[in-house]
């Protein structure tokens, strides 16, 4: 069994704590879907919000999932000028038999502009 990382962004349309949640927890789902993986699979993840988000913290939807027994971290993304707003990032570490390009990394909506090259 592997360590993989996996990564994964959303943009919300608005900032507002169930949006937020509401939308992480579709990231997060979608995450572990598309890597057959469950909570167990799950080492740590690191979150990142850019700086105009500030209803909640992203790892809170993590826990409202179930995700209880994983080391979660949030953190702030630096304050680029012209950067995509609103936008929550994922960084996953897992446990995987996957082959490093078979990890399918999620970026939601507006986000799949963030990484044209690996989002589907």
């Amino acid at each position: 069994m592997a360590v993989r990382a996996v990564r994964g962004a959303v943009q919300l349309e608005r900032d507002e704590a169930e949006h937020m949640d509401a939308q992480v927890g579709a990231l997060l789902t979608a995450i572990l879907e598309r890597n057959g993986l469950t909570a167990d699979d799950l080492i740590s993840i690191w979150f990142t919000a850019t700086p105009d988000l500030h209803s909640d913290f992203p790892a809170a939807a993590a826990r409202k999932l179930g995700i209880v027994d994983v080391p979660l971290i949030c953190a702030q993304e630096l304050d680029i000028q012209g950067a995509m707003p609103r936008v929550v990032r994922v960084l996953a570490h897992i446990e995987t038999d996957r082959a490093r390009n078979e990890i399918g990394h999620v970026y939601l909506g507006a986000a799949a502009a963030l990484r044209k090259d690996i989002a589907q």
